[in-house]
């Protein structure tokens, strides 16, 4: 009922982007860790293998390692549809053999996509493509960007409701996490929604307090002064 893209570039940040005929896909598939890894879990999904997993990468797990031990202690594996990517190495899926028609998957070098209930196979294809036609691009971008072409290719078969997009970059909370729960174009909604981040959000964002920074930049002036750099940046780039 989802297909999904979890994806790593060079910079070690995490992302995923997912679509489905589901109410708030986004909320309990989708799971990242700093410096850990991503997963996404699907079908007759199990919100357990998020923490699990992602504590299983941490402890050195490899992907592979992380679905034999989730999957193999699970009855309903073959109802379940699991990627996952970790900070270094190639993704690994697992298709359970109940899994509805059309599913499947692709793994690539430093991306993933999987999904199940699917209009065909060219939904992957074109997904994968998608990702793989925008290198140099922000990885959100790039994310948006084969969502929209597994949407182009037919998606869920049964049609659209919710989509989701999430980065995780090197803080203990998501770069950006946007979702939408309910809507008649969720992609296209989605993708309007990254572009209303990218007025004030996304630059307000990067002035919280974190890691490098536990009290980040509390200075209003400052908060706006960066703000405008950001978009004056963003305006000669275009």
């Amino acid at each position: 009922m989802t297909w999904s893209i979890l994806a790593r570039d060079e910079a070690g940040c995490f992302g995923a982007a997912i679509a489905s005929r589901f109410f708030a896909v986004g909320a309990l598939t989708v799971h990242a860790r700093r410096g850990v890894g991503v997963l996404s879990t699907q079908a007759l999904m199990n919100p357990l293998y998020g923490p699990q997993g992602l504590d299983l990468l941490a402890a050195g797990r490899s992907p592979e390692q992380v679905i034999a031990m989730l999957t193999g202690a699970d009855a309903g594996r073959e109802q379940r549809q699991l990627h996952v990517l970790a900070a270094q190495g190639h993704p690994a899926v697992w298709t359970g053999a109940a899994c509805i028609d059309w599913c499947g998957h692709r793994v690539g070098q430093d991306f993933s996509v999987a999904g199940n209930m699917l209009a065909g196979p060219r939904v992957i294809e074109a997904t994968a493509e998608g990702f793989q036609s925008t290198r140099g691009k922000p990885l959100a971008e790039r994310l948006l960007a084969a969502l929209a072409a597994g949407e182009a290719a037919g998606g869920d078969k049964r049609g659209k409701q919710a989509a989701a997009l999430r980065i995780q970059a090197d803080e203990d909370y998501p770069r950006l996490d946007l979702r939408v729960d309910d809507h008649e174009e969720p992609v296209q909604e989605l993708q309007r929604l990254y572009r209303k981040s990218l007025e004030r959000a996304q630059p307000f964002l990067a002035c919280l307090a974190g890691r490098r920074d536990p009290v980040g930049i509390i200075d209003r002036a400052e908060i706006e002064a960066r703000i405008e750099r950001f978009q004056r940046e963003r305006g000669g780039a275009a």
